[in-house]
């Protein structure tokens, strides 16, 4: 299992004042700071720990080394090794721990080290994380975070770079959240540790060393999308890493004179269908982006309730513009493999436009 250190971050902006679901207040003392997202993310943490004393961090390498991205940094030497601890390399042994804290009072916030390492706890996420509420009718609730790095961008090898979340959002009795910017990383991942039921936290990769002002005194709500650019002729619609390439392309178009909405999903489920479709029916045309694989994908789901409820105000048929159906490509291919600008555009082409609008 790989122990590859990573380049050291540091800490980003942001939007709604609302209290996380399910915790407390957020931090007494309002501030901003420019921050990447992996410094966001152990912000986060932190504030996490020092507010609640039930909260826990623990995976393969948070420890002394801070974790491969280092998001972990600093963490044990502040708490100590009963609050941030290393475990043993077996996944499926970590989460499984997890739900017996939970169980017991605990707030756990378990670390993957890479998205396809996480395979081997599927398992007991598929069977016990996502069932447990469920199985005992409420009776029993697990408030745990687990932690997944995911997605290319970052010239990874094999088992590094997959993009991982149909798997948990196809699985009734999960949260699957993926920030965009720094800001939104400190302020869901607090919303998440928050939320009194499980949250799979899928952290892009290719963004950790990314910067932005982050606001520690805004908080987000889970279960929400967010419009991050207005726009009248088409909405994209994106979350987690495609959202830059979102914002990218509707800059693109401006410069044409064409007008792109941007809406970020932030949670991938519960899926909120009303901020989407609102946005799509604003403008008539939508476009999915997504890193994933197109098949079976959140992309897919997404058309789809799209074309189920807004159908008569659509101008032209949904697109993607997804990852391909292949294993994802070698880093110096990661590139073809990956959605950008120039594709994104020439499907918004495809949207039958009339001349001259």
């Amino acid at each position: 299992m790989s122990t590859t250190t990573a380049t050291r971050p540091a800490a980003a902006p942001e939007e709604n004042p609302a209290r996380p679901e399910g915790g407390s207040a957020p931090a007494a003392q309002p501030s901003t700071e420019t921050m990447t997202m992996a410094g966001a993310l152990n912000r986060a943490l932190a504030d996490a720990l020092a507010e609640d004393p039930s909260v826990l961090v623990f995976g393969e390498d948070v420890g002394a080394l801070g974790g491969v991205f280092r998001v972990t940094d600093g963490l044990t030497a502040r708490f100590g090794e009963e609050r941030c601890f290393d475990t043993p390399l077996a996944e499926s042994g970590i989460v499984g721990a997890a739900v017996g804290m939970a169980m017991n009072g605990l707030r756990p916030v378990v670390e993957m080290q890479f998205d396809a390492f996480a395979y081997p706890a599927f398992e007991q996420i598929a069977s016990h994380v996502a069932k447990m509420g469920n199985r005992t009718r409420g009776s029993v609730r697990l408030p745990m975070v687990i932690r997944i790095p995911y997605g290319g961008g970052i010239g990874g090898v094999e088992h590094h770079c997959d993009s991982s979340e149909a798997y948990y959002a196809h699985t009734p009795g999960l949260t699957v959240v993926s920030p965009s910017t720094p800001q939104e990383a400190y302020s869901l991942l607090r919303a998440a540790i928050a939320s009194p039921d499980p949250v799979v936290f899928m952290e892009p990769k290719k963004l950790y060393w990314s910067k932005g002002e982050v606001d520690t005194s805004v908080t987000a709500e889970l279960r929400r999308a967010r419009v991050v650019r207005e726009g009248s002729d088409v909405t994209l619609i994106a979350y987690g890493p495609s959202v830059g390439i979102a914002l990218e392309a509707a800059e693109a178009l401006a410069a044409e004179g064409r007008s792109a909405q941007v809406v970020d999903v932030r949670t991938l489920t519960p899926f909120d269908d009303e901020t989407v479709a609102a946005a799509v029916r604003s403008t008539g045309r939508a476009v999915v982006i997504a890193e994933a694989a197109g098949f079976a994908s959140v992309a897919s789901e997404i058309q789809a309730r799209v074309f189920e409820q807004c159908f008569e105000y659509l101008e032209a048929p949904v697109r993607r513009v997804t990852g391909f159906d292949t294993p994802f490509a070698p880093p110096k291919l990661e590139h073809w493999y990956l959605p950008d600008v120039d594709r994104v555009i020439d499907a918004i082409d495809t949207l039958h436009w009339e001349e001259g609008s």
